[in-house]
């Protein structure tokens, strides 16, 4: 597993962020989750950037559905990203995100806070 702020040289990650900074400029802190999930999508795709939006996923345990999970967004069918309106980015947010990867079996996820001062964000990987 591996949790960084930063997002080294992953261009799907640095599009992803480029845009949730756009949104974050432009509505500021204190819509809901939706609100900035819309926002991203239209940007995402005004960008030229493929989004799906809740994307449920099945869990399974030995075999049987136990549960279903829907993913905020799923980016160029490869990073689901996560999104947040708290005032800090938790640990808890990031077992969920790990969670949402097994049960997806994708590699990386993107938490984005958009409930802070200045738009947060992690890159979670499995």
């Amino acid at each position: 597993m591996d949790v960084e702020g930063a997002v080294g040289k992953d261009p799907l990650t640095q599009a992803v962020i480029g845009a949730a900074f756009e949104v974050a400029n432009v509505l500021g802190r204190g819509f809901l989750e939706a609100v900035y999930r819309k926002a991203l999508t239209h940007e995402l795709r005004s960008r030229g950037v493929p989004v799906r939006e809740e994307v449920e996923f099945k869990v399974d345990y030995k075999g049987a559905v136990v549960g279903r999970y829907v993913a905020d967004m799923i980016v160029a069918d490869g990073l689901i990203v996560e999104i947040k309106a708290v005032d800090a980015i938790a640990s808890a947010h990031v077992g969920q995100t790990l969670n949402y990867l097994r049960a997806s079996g994708l590699n990386t996820g993107l938490i984005l806070n958009f409930g802070s001062s200045r738009l947060g964000f992690k890159r979670v990987t499995l």
